[in-house]
């Protein structure tokens, strides 16, 4: 019912109900926010990254943490796969998690927070602490109306944030902090009034950049993260200040980054024992899908097979034939395939992104094909592979369903397929 509503009416009249809705959750569950020091994580690329490589480094702290991500939950040593397809949860889910997190005994929460959400109020009744901005490149502009408007639901974070009472836990006032990447040029307009300190990412020096690793040294001290590529160099950085924020150990704080062996969903390398690599790798947008083959440079091989497609529901309709040119670019056979199509029609979809490798150059049936069932599609890149050829699977990451029309979702786990697509090919290349 709602759903047809929303159908009708402008989303602005919508927004009294996402407020009572905020305040409502937060009067259930008891306000958990204000019983944890809370730290928000948003920007349009590395969010999830971040909030992880955060979560793990105030570990160091010898607390307990709790985090929402895109791709995880984690309560204490409890760690999940998020499968809600949602970025931040619901108002009442979100609540309920808080509630767990305090009565689990964690210290600090880390909660991924989107611009939808925002927009809907659902980090209203949080108290949060921290308010980490990462980068900001247009996406959801469908969405959000404009460019500006989805910049401001970024920033309303940091308002709220330096608007919210400051807390006493365990005897200490809890300051509020904002942490900003300065080297995307959207941080000055983050820099809001009403913070009690504005932390800039800071200036990193050795860099080693490996198809594997990355290592750098921060403020004198050496870090290490299992993940590649200078992006991920910016997700440690803001880990780095948000766990100096908290005066913590930053020799402890490296250990902990270096803990991490990969990060799920977020370029996953999937290996049973096949003679080419494979990937999977989130990246929905274009800035993502650039970032993503930045890192892969160094990294050798012969030649790209891609599979992707695009998100209907009405989202950024316009970077569809975008990442087509983009993979057709870069890669040398192009699989279009579906991704999560919503209401839209899927071969609508899959088309637009086609076009867009056309009119790169690629040629149906030769370089470039669209197999509309996702586990076909990536059957078919693991049957094309050759020794040393390298396979991206992008669009899911380890995301666990496909939304599909009427509001169902057909169970999905791109990890999982792909190694079934391997162990398939292997075995028929064996015969």
């Amino acid at each position: 019912m709602l759903h047809y509503l929303k159908s009708l009416v402008p989303e602005s009249w919508f927004l009294p109900y996402h407020r009572a809705l905020s305040r409502l959750a937060a009067v259930w569950y008891g306000h958990p926010s204000e019983e944890l020091i809370v730290i928000g994580v948003t920007g349009t690329n590395g969010k999830t990254t971040t909030a992880y490589l955060i979560a793990k480094a105030l570990e160091a702290s010898g607390y307990k943490i709790g985090c929402t991500t895109t791709a995880i939950f984690k309560i204490g040593e409890r760690e999940w796969l998020n499968d809600t397809k949602m970025t931040m949860l619901g108002r009442f889910q979100l609540q309920k998690m808080l509630r767990q997190m305090v009565n689990a005994g964690c210290h600090y929460a880390v909660v991924e927070t989107s611009s939808q959400g925002i927009v809907q109020h659902r980090h209203r009744d949080l108290n949060y602490d921290v308010a980490v901005f990462t980068n900001l490149t247009p996406e959801h502009i469908e969405a959000h109306g404009s460019f500006e408007n989805y910049k401001q639901a970024k920033i309303d974070l940091f308002r709220h944030t330096a608007a919210c009472k400051r807390k006493i836990i365990d005897g200490q006032i809890i300051r509020k902090v904002a942490v900003l990447n300065s080297s995307d040029s959207h941080a000055k307009d983050f820099r809001v009034p009403g913070f009690d300190e504005i932390v800039d990412y800071g200036k990193v020096s050795d860099v080693e950049l490996g198809p594997l690793k990355t290592s750098f040294i921060l403020n004198r001290v050496p870090f290490e993260i299992n993940l590649p590529g200078r992006v991920n160099i910016e997700n440690a950085q803001a880990a780095i200040q948000v766990a100096r924020i908290f005066d913590l150990n930053m020799d402890e704080v490296s250990n902990k980054i270096a803990s991490i062996k990969s990060m799920p969903g977020r370029f996953e390398r999937i290996d049973e024992g096949q003679s080419w690599a494979v990937i999977v790798d989130y990246a929905p947008e274009p800035k993502s899908l650039e970032i993503l083959y930045q890192t892969l440079a160094d990294m050798p091989r012969a030649r790209v097979i891609h599979v992707l497609g695009s998100c209907g529901g009405g989202r950024d309709v316009a970077r569809r034939p975008v990442l087509g040119r983009m993979v057709a670019e870069r890669a040398n056979i192009v699989i279009v395939t579906n991704e999560d199509p919503y209401d839209d029609n899927p071969r609508e979809i899959m088309e637009q992104v086609a076009e867009g490798a056309r009119q790169a150059g690629k040629k149906d049936g030769e370089s470039l094909f669209i197999i509309e069932d996702r586990r076909e599609a990536v059957f078919r890149a693991m049957e094309f592979a050759k020794p040393g050829d390298l396979v991206l699977l992008t669009g899911k990451g380890c995301e666990q369903a496909i939304c599909v029309a009427g509001g169902n979702k057909i169970p999905w786990d791109e990890r999982k397929v792909a190694r079934e697509a391997i162990k398939a090919t292997n075995a028929l290349n064996s015969k």
